[in-house]
């Protein structure tokens, strides 16, 4: 049984780290809750599965995927930066809106089956002859080294740096002559092109895309970034990039081991119970250490 729940817990983590990689742009560098991830992660799921049911290349599907996520980043960064709405109404408004589009993109059908299909997964499965498993794990692993190559990249580059210095601090970014809306808009176009590839990969690996797959995406995002920063505080950006693949594997873990133990009975229906009162509790960890730290420097006073 516990192999069982490392493996599943390998292959979800990998795929569900490209997620977090999106959330943790906007969550952490740009300093600005991004709900729209609840829109744009079914967005790059409907993307994917409309093209590839219709004889698509697996590959340009996905690709356009990502383009499609970029769109509603910039879409998004217009809403915030140009009409001066709030980040979180910005985001509520994105993931209601987004409901309707993706429902036009996938013809009206709430879901879209991809049996039979060719997928990114499939088509690796096929040449190598390994499981499924094992294909999705190489393959999002791949997606994960060429993501992060290029967001170490061009994080260390000059727009890279304006990006990172207007989520420090946007006044002292503005006075040094950075456009920060222009930054604002571009990381909001990274965040959500990676939050939509994540959709569309998954729903590769599901086998089908639902409108309904985005709920819930936002908590897992930040449950693996609050896990990892936790577990390895203080790293670099590149460090930290990598070790967010680490903290979706360990909130899967978790979450399986909760769903797979014999104590309780517990339903899938309660997996998104479960994600919220995890998240909340690894967000609290900081606090209580502090408190922790704080209660011991008093004591040896």
């Amino acid at each position: 049984m516990m192999i069982d729940v490392l493996t599943s817990s390998m292959t979800q983590g990998t795929v569900w780290a490209v997620m977090a990689i999106g959330v943790y742009i906007t969550f952490r560098l740009l300093d600005i809750p991004d709900l729209s991830a609840e829109g744009v992660f079914p967005l790059g799921g409907a993307i994917a599965a409309i093209m590839i049911s219709s004889g698509i290349n697996p590959i340009i599907a996905t690709l356009l995927s990502f383009v499609g996520g970029c769109l509603a980043g910039a879409l998004a960064g217009w809403i915030h930066t140009q009409l001066n709405i709030p980040p979180l109404i910005t985001g509520i408004l994105m993931l209601t809106g987004l409901y309707s589009i993706n429902l036009h993109i996938m013809a009206g059908r709430p879901n879209i089956s991809l049996l039979g299909q060719d997928t990114i997964y499939s088509l690796f499965q096929n040449h190598f002859a390994f499981s499924k498993n094992v294909s999705v794990t190489i393959v999002s692993l791949l997606i994960l080294v060429i993501v992060i190559l290029l967001l170490v990249a061009f994080l260390h580059s000059e727009i890279g740096l304006g990006l990172r210095a207007t989520g420090d601090n946007d006044r002292m970014s503005q006075a040094n002559g950075i456009n920060i809306a222009a930054m604002k808009t571009l990381g909001y176009m990274v965040s959500n092109g990676l939050i939509a590839l994540s959709g569309a990969m998954v729903a590769q690996k599901d086998g089908f895309a639902d409108i309904s797959m985005g709920i819930g995406t936002i908590v897992i995002g930040l449950a693996s970034i609050v896990v990892v920063e936790v577990i390895l505080p203080n790293k670099s950006i590149g460090v930290r990039l990598v070790s967010l693949i680490l903290g979706s594997f360990v909130y899967r873990f978790i979450i399986d081991m909760i769903l797979n133990q014999g104590l309780i009975d517990i339903q899938p229906t309660d997996l998104r119970l479960f994600s919220a009162i995890l998240l909340g509790f690894v967000l609290y960890l900081p606090e209580f250490q502090k408190g922790h730290k704080r209660r011991r420097s008093q004591s040896k006073a």
